[in-house]
């Protein structure tokens, strides 16, 4: 089904790999399309509690948009951008389940705003990212103008917009772009952690989480408190609030079941 990218299912897993080594992971048309897909696949898919999004090989995670490989039908950046980008990371951002990121190597251009748009990125200490947009006379895309301003600050969106500098991961974790760095030889162990407690937790919770989240970005304090109000009566008739309230009465721990 896949062609550009490998999808794999395991215990509440679904496993994202962007595989075009050969160009650093490069978005083809084919390939966002693809990325797409497999959100959504995620998404439909029940067992699927926690999805793990990765690039292939050890150098890049993805190095952005592969200019040689046009725009496939699109007229322009900007219809490109309205037919596959927007709707790639709209994917992502509304999938109601964690999306974990494996910050395997660099992330350029939109591979920075693909990371970005992830819920919880996890890197080596060597990979880096970078708004490389100005380097070729651009602007941040795919979602990064939206991203930047509200993890680092406005200045500071400003500077790594306008010089498109590279931003290792230990750096990027004291300025809110990402959660954690670790030593490449840790990756997978630092990865695994957080996919173990995902898999486990109550994930119609986490979702909503997400999705109000992304709501409290522009909204008021009066819209917000109702959605609390109207998201939080729906959780608490789920079967996993049920299970956590009762193994918190009995003295246990609880085993969510997604549901």
């Amino acid at each position: 089904m896949y062609q550009h990218l490998l999808y794999e299912l395991s215990d509440g897993l679904a496993r994202i790999t962007l595989h075009r080594p050969q160009v650093y992971n490069a978005l083809s048309p084919e390939l966002i399309q693809e990325i797409t897909a497999a959100v959504q696949a995620a998404e439909a898919d029940e067992s699927v509690r926690v999805v793990l999004l990765t690039g292939a090989g050890d150098k890049a995670f993805c190095s952005g948009a592969d200019l040689k490989a046009g725009m496939g039908e699109a007229t322009g950046m900007g219809d490109a951008l309205r037919t596959r980008y927007n709707p790639m990371i709209l994917a992502l951002r509304n999938l109601p389940k964690p999306v974990v990121c494996r910050l395997n190597g660099l992330a350029a251009g939109a591979g920075c705003s693909l990371a970005l748009a992830c819920d919880v990125v996890i890197a080596t200490e060597e990979a880096y990212l970078s708004q490389i947009f100005v380097n070729i006379g651009l602007m941040p895309d795919a979602g990064s103008t939206f991203f930047l301003p509200r993890l680092v600050g406005m200045a500071r969106a400003f500077e790594l917009a306008s010089t498109g500098r590279r931003v290792y991961a230990p750096e990027a974790v004291e300025l809110g772009l990402i959660q954690r760095a670790v030593p490449a030889a840790q990756l997978d162990e630092a990865v695994n952690e957080v996919l173990d407690y995902y898999r486990s937790a109550p994930t119609r919770a986490i979702g909503t989480m997400k999705q109000v989240l992304n709501q409290s970005l522009y909204s008021d304090l009066p819209a917000m408190l109702e959605l609390e109000a109207r998201y939080q009566d729906e959780l608490s008739q789920t079967q996993d609030a049920a299970e956590g309230i009762g193994a918190f009465l009995q003295k246990r721990q609880a085993v969510y079941q997604g549901r």
